[in-house]
C-alpha cells in the first residue's frame, strides 16, 4: 500500500536543497544557505549526507580570493527525489480517499 520513504530525502534540509537543486541543477552554498534558513553548521552537514547518498556533488572552488562551494544534483539524486515525490503523492492520494470513504468532504 504505502512505499517506504528514502530516509535520506525524508529531513527537511536535505529535502529543501533536493528541491531547489531540481530545478537549478547547480548552485552554491550561499544560495543554498539564504534559501532554506539553516545554520552553515547544519547546511554543510546536511550536503555530506546528500554527497553520501550520491544524490548531489560537491565541487570546492575559489571565486576571487573567496572559497566557493557548489552543488549539483547527480543522475541518482533525480531518480531518488522523483521516486520520494510519487511515494508522497501515493500517501496523499490514500488520505484523499480514506477521507472521502469516511464521509468527510
Amino acid at each position: 500500500m504505502f512505499n517506504d520513504l528514502d530516509p535520506v530525502l525524508h529531513s527537511q534540509v536535505r529535502l529543501a536543497v533536493m528541491t531547489l537543486l531540481i530545478g537549478v541543477k547547480t548552485a552554491d552554498f550561499g544560495f543554498l544557505l539564504e534559501s532554506i534558513k539553516t545554520t552553515k553548521g547544519n547546511l554543510s552537514f546536511q550536503l555530506t549526507k546528500l554527497k553520501e547518498a550520491g544524490y548531489i556533488n560537491i565541487l570546492k572552488s575559489f571565486k576571487g580570493n573567496y572559497p566557493l562551494t557548489t552543488c549539483a544534483i547527480t543522475e541518482k539524486g533525480i531518480r531518488a527525489y522523483e521516486t520520494y515525490v510519487q511515494a508522497m503523492e501515493t500517501y496523499f492520494k490514500e488520505f484523499r480517499e480514506k477521507h472521502k470513504q469516511n464521509g468527510n468532504n
